[in-house]
């Protein structure tokens, strides 16, 4: 297990780097606002709360992750936050955490699976169901120039075409973004929302 050859590093969520994991979560910050709270699924070792919290976020904060040794880990290191817990939680035969404004998804549907497409259409349309406002999630673009058999990737336009026809009319898609200098953007983050906003 990573989490065992690792420990408590980006390795052990399968980022490449700090500063890469950081990118992805400055864009999910972008869209929440600092008061809002938030379920962050396949929250692995909750970096994604550290980064709210040096930002001013001061919503509640729940972790879920499959993993136990995580949920243990966090709920040691974060023992001193009275506004976030963590629970096991299994995506495809768990309900959803209900009450939060929004669900947010990092690099959950990077693996290939047996069924990944039904797997990240049922997890957006589960989570975006109970979600107050909306959700966040990113995925890797079949816009790439190499591709990794033990990754998956999706046309970012047809998830997009998806959600818009399926789930919610109000989808943003963000596919400009790179995660290191001069690097390649080979992921993409959507952006579903329960309400419109006036510009």
């Amino acid at each position: 297990m990573l989490f065992e050859q690792h420990g408590d590093s980006p390795a052990s969520v399968q980022h490449v780097s700090r500063s890469a994991q950081n990118i992805r979560f400055k864009i999910f910050q972008k869209y929440i606002k600092p008061q809002s709270s938030i379920v962050d699924l396949g929250c692995g070792l909750a970096d994604f709360l550290v980064f709210l919290r040096q930002q001013g976020l001061t919503g509640e904060y729940l972790g879920c992750d499959f993993v136990p040794e995580f949920i243990f880990n966090n709920l040691t290191k974060f023992k001193q936050d009275m506004t976030c817990d963590f629970q096991k939680l299994d995506l495809i035969n768990d309900e959803y955490p209900k009450g939060y404004d929004y669900l947010v998804m990092s690099g959950i549907f990077n693996n290939q699976l047996n069924c990944n497409e039904q797997f990240l259409y049922q997890t957006i349309e589960k989570a975006f169901h109970v979600a107050n406002k909306g959700v966040i999630f990113n995925a890797l673009s079949s816009y790439v120039e190499y591709q990794d058999d033990a990754l998956f990737y999706v046309d970012p336009l047809q998830v997009f075409s998806h959600i818009k026809t399926h789930i919610s009319p109000y989808v943003l898609l963000k596919h400009d973004y790179i995660t290191k200098e001069n690097g390649f953007p080979y992921e993409f983050t959507i952006v579903v929302n329960k309400e419109g906003e006036l510009p």
